[in-house]
């Protein structure tokens, strides 16, 4: 995978893609250049403007209907099950759905279900959103889940006696906490994918060190310690590499990650890489996966019911 680029996405003609937090950043150039090689790209997030301007873009550099916005705020689970009824509406499956919008080192503050939010938006959020739409991601033989964590999960710790940070908050803390349970998800979700005998391919990938618009709200000392981390920053377009690499190249496999091929993963061109130990704890994995269900009510139970077709 030497130096990939976009331009070796395959045609993803009649292909359905839906991208969260795609409204800018990295989030957009992955739906972009998804919907360039003949996807049709659901784009979900808050902000209608954003969102539609977004959508409006994509259509406008590929010359198609190839995109468009429904509003999905992850921090709010009845937003959440409107966006996975608005996308199952249409009603011919899903091929891709790329998990990829969040929110970095908040003051706490509580969603509209009261989670602390960065693991409710990061974390939660997504489980729901991806539990939700199973049914339409199998019925489409080697569909793929691609989980966005970041680097930072290196550092995270889940601390399932606090996991809403009650007793004890650090914005750090409980973002590095919320990108680990990305990665628990993502594998967790391959194991559970392979014991039902499906073909959908659960995959990590983070963007690295882009520039993006995630950390701006917050402290001026954070938004200094941000600055400062952003300095050799690359572009939202390269950080969408990983993802695009893991959502369409040929060859990827249910369980593999990805993330730059530069110093410590920070920038570069989308390699294979191998997350924390933490993130291959399965006791862990398992007990993340059960709390996750009860907080938000959603169960992964087309794997129960049997509703897979290898």
């Amino acid at each position: 995978m030497a130096r990939w680029t976009a331009a070796e996405i395959p045609d993803l003609s009649g292909r359905n893609a839906v991208v969260t937090g795609a409204s800018e950043g990295v989030g957009l150039h992955t739906a972009l250049e998804l919907a360039r090689r003949g996807a049709r790209v659901v784009l979900g997030s808050r902000d209608r403007g954003k969102g539609e301007a977004a959508a409006a873009r994509i259509r406008a550099e590929t010359g198609g209907e190839s995109a468009e916005w429904l509003p999905l705020d992850l921090g709010d689970l009845a937003s959440v099950g409107r966006f996975a009824e608005g996308v199952s509406a249409a009603d011919d499956g899903l091929d891709l759905l790329v998990n990829n919008g969040g929110v970095m080192a908040l003051p706490r503050q509580l969603t509209a279900d009261g989670f602390e939010r960065q693991f409710g938006v990061n974390h939660l959020g997504h489980f729901a959103l991806t539990g939700l739409l199973l049914p339409e991601l199998l019925s489409r033989p080697g569909a793929r889940v691609v989980t966005v964590t970041s680097g930072l999960h290196r550092s995270g710790r889940m601390d399932f006696d606090d996991l809403m940070g009650e007793r004890r908050y650090g914005r750090f803390r409980a973002y590095t906490q919320s990108k680990l349970a990305n990665v628990l998800f993502a594998l967790e979700l391959h194991r559970r994918v392979t014991a039902a005998g499906a073909t959908l391919v659960s995959a990590v990938a983070h963007p690295g060190v882009a520039r993006t618009g995630l950390a701006r709200n917050g402290s001026r000392l954070r938004g200094l310690l941000v600055a400062l981390v952003k300095l050799p920053a690359q572009s939202a377009a390269m950080g969408a590499l990983p993802s695009l690499y893991a959502a369409t190249a040929p060859g990827v496999a249910g369980g593999e990650a990805f993330g730059p091929d530069g110093f410590a993963e920070r920038r570069g061109h989308p390699t294979r890489i191998r997350p924390a130990a933490q993130a291959y704890d399965r006791v862990a994995a398992r007990r993340l996966w059960e709390m996750s269900e009860e907080l938000t009510g959603v169960r992964f139970s087309a794997f129960d019911r049997g509703e897979v077709r290898p």
